[in-house]
């Protein structure tokens, strides 16, 4: 049983933040395409300077605090990129938020996390009242008396470790109010080194993006491609509905991996089936779905899953309470308590039995 969950993973470098990671990359590989959206496109080096621009911007005339949470309410865009990296690189906390949520859960979701900045453009900036400082992303970027303000030196000075908070972000809230997940920059720089490890993701990889900013993914998919010098590809707003469109990227931009959620993935090859769009795949070399977790248990012996090592979140912000309830300690490392209960094979598969509690996911 040991040996089956020994899941550990040694890597070759230490792990640092996740704007240091991305610089990394844009060191070895500065004319390399880093990110598209139909006919728009940045190199990494390109990237880097609007991430710049954004964090100087921030720390300069907004004067933002090392820790302080930013939100960003933007569709899939260019800027939502420059974005989540500016963030990140002025030292603050990305906290995403959803267009398609209705004005009142905004504001609740704002007030949650004590925001007092939340970044936009001009589809979303009506989404805001005057109880929130909203700031136009695309603004900043075409602002020229800022373009020639960029103080590198004192982003470099910026003090963030790898065990501080790198983004926050909300759980559905169907079992009563939202909770503010909070994940360090560690636990999430620690999971896309596994998954190079693995060589899911390769650094030759050319990958759409999927996920609504609401799912934790949509950081995989967005920044852990940037970490590991891949390229990334953006769909329009409502791209992924699109099934033409999507099709017609895939051939276009010679996407190489692809990942969603398993209905999504069924759907999608149902249509290219039905419409004989055989050559769309031509290029895929993975398709990804689903995710893998384990815990050590007796074989055959119903157990909570619980779930361990480097990518296990830091809690809930504000909410010690539910913390304590998530996060259990065993042998001086945290786990979290699924409430899913499981048995395990004599081959490692965990089979599902059903929950501790009555929540149901529809």
């Amino acid at each position: 049983m040991q040996s089956l969950n020994n899941t550990q993973v040694s890597f070759s470098s230490p792990l640092t933040c996740i704007h240091h990671e991305f610089v990394y990359q844009v060191m070895k590989h500065p004319q390399k395409l880093a990110v598209e959206l139909d006919e728009q496109s940045l190199t990494y080096c390109e990237l880097l300077y609007y991430v710049q621009v954004l964090s100087s911007t921030l720390l300069n005339q907004y004067l933002i605090a090392p820790g302080e949470v930013v939100c960003q309410c933007v569709e899939r865009s260019l800027s939502m990129v420059i974005g989540i990296m500016g963030i990140e690189m002025a030292g603050g906390v990305y906290c995403p938020l959803s267009p398609r949520d209705p004005q009142h859960r905004l504001h609740a979701l704002v007030q949650q996390t004590q925001s007092r900045l939340v970044l936009v453009h001009w589809l979303t900036k009506m989404k805001f009242n005057n109880d929130s400082l909203t700031i136009d992303i695309h603004s900043i970027l075409i602002n020229n008396d800022v373009m020639n303000d960029v103080h590198v030196d004192r982003l470099s000075s910026i003090t963030v470790t790898s065990n501080g908070i790198a983004y926050i972000i909300f759980t559905s809230g169907s079992t009563g109010t939202p909770k503010a997940v909070q994940v360090c920059h560690e636990n999430f720089t620690s999971y896309m080194y596994s998954f190079v490890s693995v060589s899911t993701l390769k650094k030759d990889d050319v990958t759409v993006q999927m996920a609504r900013s609401t799912f934790d993914v949509h950081l995989q998919e967005i920044i852990g491609v940037l970490l590991i010098g891949a390229t990334l590809v953006m769909l329009h707003p409502r791209g992924i509905m699109d099934f033409d469109y999507l099709a017609n990227v895939i051939i276009k931009k010679n996407i190489t991996y692809f990942a969603s959620v398993p209905t999504m993935i069924n759907n999608f090859f149902t249509f290219l089936q039905q419409q004989n769009y055989h050559n769309v795949v031509q290029h895929l070399r993975l398709v990804c779905s689903g995710d893998h977790f384990s815990q050590t248990v007796f074989i055959d012996q119903k157990g909570e899953l619980f779930i361990g090592g480097a990518g296990v979140f830091a809690g809930y912000l504000g909410r010690d309470d539910l913390t304590a309830k998530a996060l259990v300690e065993v042998d001086g490392e945290l786990f979290y308590r699924t409430g899913d209960l499981v048995t395990m094979d004599n081959h490692g598969l965990l089979h599902y039995q059903g929950r501790k509690d009555h929540q149901i996911k529809l």
